[in-house]
Parts: structure tokens; C-alpha cells; sequence
């Protein structure tokens, strides 16, 4: 036995090989003289879908304001008989500021105040040219922003 076959073989020295990856056929199994075949389970893929999509983002400071406004725009597009997802409420975005209590003195001394920013996000699937009129023409409350988007 020469030295080179007792010393293992590093895992630096396989790195360069790659094991090719094969995939599972089906596993037949006998039993009790029945025989089944089971297939592996089918991939999950979403739907492809070729529908068009009007994606509608409200943001207001105050929530019960935000509210009203998607409750005003699920009610004009159903009342076009438009297929309506959501309100589906969106993370709060909060914007901290830190400032000094006194202008000269007292540099432990702070204040802090925090904005919240509430958003919600509404889509409509299929949007006839009706809806999209009338949803250009609804008076929301100041202090609502709305995004809008075809997809």
C-alpha cells in the first residue's frame, strides 16, 4: 500500500467536480399485492392573470379621516358594480423628532414628537372607463393623498 491511497482526500480536491442534479421520479410501492404510485406534489405557482388592476394608495395623518376617504371610493366603485380588494390597512409610518427643551441650557433636557403616517391600499380588478370617471371626480377630505396606479 503506497502513502497516496491511505491519505483521504481533501474537500478542496472535490470542489471541482459537481454532483449533477437529477430529479425524483415516480416511487412505485407494493403492498399487500396493490400496487400505487405516488407523484410528487405539484408545484405552488400563482395564477397568471391577464387582468388589468387600478391599485389605489390613500395616506392620511389621521386614521379616522383615511377611513372615510376608502370608504367613499369602495362605495362609488361598487356602486359600478367593479370587483373591489381590500381596504387592506398598510404599515404606519412614524417619523420621530428629538429637540432640546431650552435654547442655551439644559442639554439633557429634551422633547420628542412623532408624526404618524396611516395608509391603506385598495385594488380594483377590471375597472371599466366608468368607474375610473368616477373616481376622478370624488371630493375627499383635505389632508388624503391618493396614488394611483394601472397594473
Amino acid at each position: 500500500m503506497t502513502a497516496e491511497a491511505t491519505v483521504p482526500s481533501s474537500p478542496k480536491a472535490s470542489a471541482g467536480k459537481a454532483k449533477k442534479r437529477v430529479p425524483r421520479a415516480k416511487t412505485v410501492k407494493k403492498t399487500d399485492g396493490v400496487t400505487a404510485v405516488s407523484t410528487p406534489a405539484p408545484s405552488r405557482t400563482k395564477k397568471v392573470e391577464s387582468a388589468h388592476r387600478l391599485r389605489i394608495r390613500v395616506r392620511a395623518y389621521e386614521h379616522g379621516v383615511l377611513d372615510g376617504a376608502t370608504k367613499q371610493i369602495i362605495d362609488v366603485a361598487a356602486r359600478h358594480n367593479a370587483e373591489v380588494i381590500g381596504p387592506v390597512p398598510l404599515p404606519i409610518d412614524i417619523k420621530k423628532y428629538t429637540v432640546n427643551r431650552a435654547a442655551f441650557i439644559d442639554k439633557d433636557s429634551r422633547e420628542q414628537f412623532e408624526m404618524r403616517i396611516h395608509k391603506r391600499m385598495i385594488d380594483i380588478l377590471n375597472p371599466a372607463p366608468k368607474v375610473i370617471e368616477a373616481l376622478t371626480n370624488i371630493d375627499l377630505p383635505s389632508g388624503v393623498s391618493i396614488d394611483v396606479k394601472m397594473m
